[in-house]
């Protein structure tokens, strides 16, 4: 009988379980909180976007870290694998914008039940408020897995999917980064993704709860181009949010721990230049004798007016058939590139995922086992891994997970 021991009751954990799971394996799930699946309770404001309805050359382009050590692995369990395995299990789902995919209920809950109906229906042991402190190893090879109650669990394998750093509220406190540290690996460098961005301005108070649908971002770092995307984003108190933002930060987090970065919305992106001219005369053509601050209602959300008449500086006063073809040229310009200074990321507590984790070329792609320690394994958000949102990472963690569990539970 192999003994394969989890630790970690996320997605990846759950997954790694069920895929280990067989006749002759003995499995056993380790999961400090109360409950299988806490983050993933959370995850797509509790809706659960468990992964995306694409194939896996799209799957692959939405990989932000380290796309190539997921080939074997997305095509190894891809999306539709994952869509297959849930409705399997009776879970009904259903595909939304951009191809995401949720259950049909709309709920978390629905996904964690499916997934522990499996981990039963396995014979897989859960045991809950049991909290790994060290890896148990024999020379080069694990031999088990030591907890904080002081109890050791033999093991033929070990596989590490304590998550990242991101919610620390939901468990994800880092532990899995240094048990392998403790094991040999090396843990890139950490940082917030997914996650919200703060700005310099002072007016981006002003602007706090707006929302913006269909605008274009693009984020630069002086001149270079570092993501661009069509899409929604929000004003907040301290900056900007939104689902075009969040994977931005993705692309800028390494950048903007060295420097602010500049965010430019183009808030008339159906429009050219030319277009937008055409149309903003028009607009001043029927309010040519009201002051410039009452001619922008059709063109702009109330909120954003204020702030767009002190940036153009155009006074707000002014008559609208006062107003020079300068300063009109100006007011486009302003629409088209209407920028934000970023200067650092939220912190982890706000970030959907970790950025950075187990350096992948210490593992081995198709199997997830170390190549430093005989019988340990990763899945999930611990390895240096990260996508875009869309779904994206839920498969990595199923992928990966998949990878492991089936890899532990045969070798």
């Amino acid at each position: 009988m192999k003994r394969i021991v989890i630790v970690g009751g996320g997605a990846a954990g759950m997954m790694d379980a069920v895929s280990a799971a067989g006749p002759d394996n003995e499995v056993l799930l380790l999961e400090k909180n109360e409950k299988l699946g806490k983050k993933l309770f959370i995850t797509g404001k509790g809706r659960c976007n468990v992964t995306n309805d694409c194939d896996v050359e799209n799957l692959l382009s939405h990989v932000v870290t380290n796309r190539k050590f997921l080939y074997s692995a997305f095509y190894g369990f891809s999306s539709q694998d994952m869509i297959s395995f849930l409705e399997n299990k009776g879970l009904k789902l259903k595909t939304e914008r951009g191809n995401r995919v949720f259950p049909v209920s709309d709920h978390s809950s629905d996904v964690i039940s499916c997934l522990s109906r499996a981990l039963m229906a396995s014979d897989v042991t859960v045991k809950f408020h049991t909290e790994a402190v060290s890896l148990v190893m024999d020379q080069d090879r694990i031999s088990g897995v030591r907890t904080k109650n002081g109890k050791c669990y033999d093991a033929d394998a070990v596989i590490l999917a304590t998550g990242g750093l991101s919610y620390p509220s939901t468990g994800s406190t880092g532990d899995g980064y240094r048990l392998a540290r403790e094991a040999g690996h090396q843990v890139t460098e950490l940082s917030p993704a997914l996650v919200p961005f703060e700005a310099a301005e002072e007016w981006i108070k002003e602007l706090q709860g707006l929302s913006l649908r269909n605008v274009e971002i693009t984020l630069l770092d002086g001149k270079k181009k570092l993501y661009e995307e069509f899409g929604e984003m929000l004003f907040t108190h301290y900056g900007v949010s939104g689902p075009a933002i969040l994977s931005g930060s993705s692309m800028a987090a390494k950048r903007i721990k060295k420097h602010p970065l500049l965010l430019s919305v183009d808030l008339k992106p159906a429009l050219t230049e030319s277009q937008l001219d055409q149309r903003i005369l028009r607009d001043f053509q029927e309010a040519k004798n009201k002051q410039f601050r009452n001619s922008l209602g059709n063109l702009y959300p109330s909120k954003l007016i204020p702030v767009i008449i002190k940036r153009s500086g155009i006074p707000g006063e002014k008559r609208v058939n006062e107003i020079s073809r300068e300063e009109r040229e100006g007011l486009v310009s302003l629409t088209k590139k209407f920028t934000v200074t970023l200067t650092g990321l939220r912190s982890y507590n706000e970030a959907i995922i970790t950025q950075g984790g187990i350096k992948v070329t210490e593992v081995n792609p198709a199997t997830m086992e170390s190549k430093l320690v005989k019988g340990l394994y990763f899945a999930g958000e611990i390895l240096d891994l990260d996508a875009v949102t869309g779904g994206y990472n839920l498969q990595i963690a199923w992928s990966t997970g998949r990878a492991a569990g089936q890899s532990a539970g045969q070798s």
